[in-house]
C-alpha cells in the first residue's frame, strides 16, 4: 500500500468578501496522490459496468413504488457504501464490525477515527496508521473559518434552531469556494473533482469548528469558545471543542458516532439531495447545506430527538427511573392503540437489527452499564420487538440507530436534543462529501428523472403490464 510522505503546500485562497489574497500552509496527507490512483481504476470499473447499459434492465417500477416515495427502486449509483437488508450497511464493502476491526485508531483509542473512514470511502482503500495520522494533521491545518462567519453565527437568535444555523452557516463559509472560484474562470470539466476535492476538505475540517460554535452560543453562552486543539484527532477535536474534552470515553464515543453515522448509501433524503444538488454543479458547500436542510425533517435526522423524548416520557409516567418489563409492555400497548409509534423501531430498507444499534448497545454496556436511560433501552430492546411481531403487519420490528444514540450523549450531560442532529450532521458529511468528489471526477451528469401525473396514469391503464407475485 502506498506510504504518503507529509509535505507542506502554500495555496492561495481566494475570499470573494474582501477580493484580497491570503496563503495558508496545508500538510498534505497523500490522500489526493491516492485519488489520483484509485478515481482511473474506478472509472474504468464504470465503463465496464456500463457496456450494455441501454439494454440491461436493473428493476420494474411498479406504480405503488411510483406513489408510495419511490421505495426500493435501484435507480441511483452511489459508489461510498451500499445497505443491505439483511446485513446492514457497508461502507466500500466493509460492515461495520469489518470497520471496527480493520480501521486503524488514534494511540489510546478504543474506536477507529472519522478520518480513517473517510479515506475508505473516498479511495475504497482501508488507510494505513501512518495515512490515517497523516489526514488527521492535513484537516488540522485546514482549520480556520474566516471572521465573517464567525459574526453571522455570533448573531443568530437563540430561538433559531440549530440545525437552520448549521445550513446557514455553511452557506456563509461557502465564499471559501475554490469549486465555485475556478468554475467562474473556466475551470476545464477534467479538473472539477481537484475543486471539489479541495472544498470537501476544506468544509469537514471546519465543520466541528462551525458545530461546536453554534452549540457554545446557545447552551454555553458566556462561557466563551474553546479553540481547535492541533495535537487532537477529529472526533476528540469535535468533543473537545463542544466541552467535553478530557473525558476518552467521550472521545471514543464521538469516534463512533462519527463513523457509524457517516454513511447509508445514496437514496436517503440528505445523501441523495446533496447529489441531485451537486449534479447541477452546485459547489460543495451550498450542495451539503441543502442536503443539511432535508437532514433537518423529523422522519429523517430528528428521529434519535423523537426517540430520547419518548425514554424521558417513559421515565416521566411511570414516575420512576427504572421499570419492570410488563410495566413497559402495557405503556408501549397503550402507545400502539392510540394511533402512534414506538420512535427507534422499524426502518425503511433493514429487515434486521441495525448494526449501528448493536455497536452503540455494546459500547453501553462496556462502560457505562449503570445508566438508566441506558438501561431502559435495553428493556426495551427485549419487549418491542415481540410486541410488533404480534401485530402481523410489521415488516421490521427491529431497533435502528437512533433507538440508542440520545441516551448515549444524555449520559455524558450532553442532553440539549435539538443539537444532535448537528452532530448527525458533521458526521454525514463525511459520506456525502466524498461521493460528491467522486460524482465529479467521473462526470456524473444533472439528474432528470421523468415525472408523470395521475391523469397519465389513468388514461394509460391499458397499457401496463401486469406484474405477477413471485411464488
Amino acid at each position: 500500500m502506498h506510504t504518503p510522505v507529509s509535505k507542506s503546500k502554500i495555496i492561495r485562497i481566494v475570499s470573494t468578501t474582501t477580493q484580497q489574497f491570503r496563503s495558508k500552509t496545508v500538510h498534505e496527507s497523500g490522500l489526493k496522490d491516492r485519488l489520483l490512483v484509485t478515481i482511473p481504476k474506478l472509472a474504468e470499473q464504470v465503463q465496464a459496468a456500463k457496456v450494455n447499459a441501454k439494454k440491461e434492465v436493473i428493476h420494474h417500477v411498479t406504480l405503488d413504488q411510483a406513489y408510495g416515495g419511490m421505495r426500493d427502486i435501484k435507480c441511483m449509483i452511489y459508489e461510498t457504501s451500499l445497505l443491505d437488508a439483511q446485513e446492514g450497511i457497508r461502507f466500500r464493502g466493509l460492515s461495520i464490525p469489518e470497520c471496527q476491526e480493520k480501521l486503524p485508531r488514534t494511540k489510546g483509542a478504543t474506536e477507529p477515527t472519522p478520518e480513517a473512514i473517510f479515506w475508505l470511502l473516498i479511495t475504497g482503500e482501508i488507510p494505513t496508521q501512518q495515512q490515517m495520522e497523516a489526514l488527521t494533521k492535513e484537516w488540522n491545518s485546514r482549520t480556520g473559518i474566516p471572521k465573517h462567519v464567525e459574526n453571522i453565527i455570533d448573531l443568530f437568535p437563540s430561538h433559531m434552531h440549530p440545525m437552520s444555523q448549521l445550513s446557514a452557516a455553511v452557506l456563509a463559509l461557502q465564499t471559501e469556494s475554490e469549486f465555485q472560484k475556478r468554475y467562474s474562470e473556466g475551470m476545464n470539466k477534467k479538473d472539477y473533482w481537484a475543486a471539489a476535492y479541495e472544498d470537501t476538505m476544506n468544509l469537514v475540517a471546519n465543520l466541528p469548528v462551525v458545530a461546536s460554535r453554534i452549540y457554545r452560543n446557545l447552551y454555553r453562552k458566556g462561557q466563551g469558545h474553546i479553540q481547535h486543539d492541533s495535537n487532537l484527532d477529529y472526533g476528540a477535536n469535535y468533543a473537545n471543542m463542544l466541552g467535553f474534552g478530557g473525558n476518552k470515553v467521550f472521545d471514543d464515543l464521538m469516534r463512533l458516532y462519527l463513523v457509524i453515522h457517516a454513511d447509508h448509501e445514496g437514496g436517503n433524503v440528505s445523501a441523495h439531495t446533496v447529489r441531485l444538488v451537486g449534479s447541477a454543479l452546485s459547489d460543495p458547500y451550498t450542495s451539503y447545506a441543502a442536503g443539511m436542510n432535508g437532514l433537518a425533517g423529523p422522519l429523517h435526522g430528528l428521529a434519535n430527538q423523537e426517540v430520547l423524548k419518548f425514554l424521558k416520557g417513559l421515565q416521566v409516567e411511570l414516575g420512576k427511573e427504572e421499570a419492570t418489563n410488563d410495566e413497559l409492555i402495557a405503556k408501549c400497548h397503550e402507545l400502539l392503540k392510540s394511533g402512534r409509534v414506538i420512535p427507534g423501531y422499524g426502518h425503511a430498507v433493514l429487515r434486521k437489527t441495525d448494526p449501528r444499534f448493536i455497536v452503540q448497545r455494546e459500547f453501553a454496556k462496556k462502560y457505562l452499564p449503570d445508566s438508566g436511560l441506558v438501561k431502559l433501552v435495553g428493556q426495551l430492546f427485549e419487549v418491542v420487538p415481540p410486541i410488533l411481531l404480534g401485530l402481523g403487519k410489521v415488516q421490521n420490528p427491529w431497533p435502528n440507530v437512533d433507538a440508542h444514540s440520545g441516551a448515549l450523549l444524555m449520559h455524558f450531560n450532553l442532553v440539549e436534543e435539538n443539537y444532535y442532529t448537528v452532530m448527525f450532521g458533521v458526521s454525514r458529511a463525511l459520506g456525502v462529501l466524498a461521493s460528491y468528489t467522486l460524482d465529479r471526477a467521473l462526470g456524473c451528469p444533472l439528474e432528470r428523472p421523468k415525472s408523470i401525473t395521475t391523469e397519465w396514469v389513468l388514461q394509460n391503464k391499458d397499457k401496463f403490464t401486469v406484474m405477477e407475485k413471485a411464488e
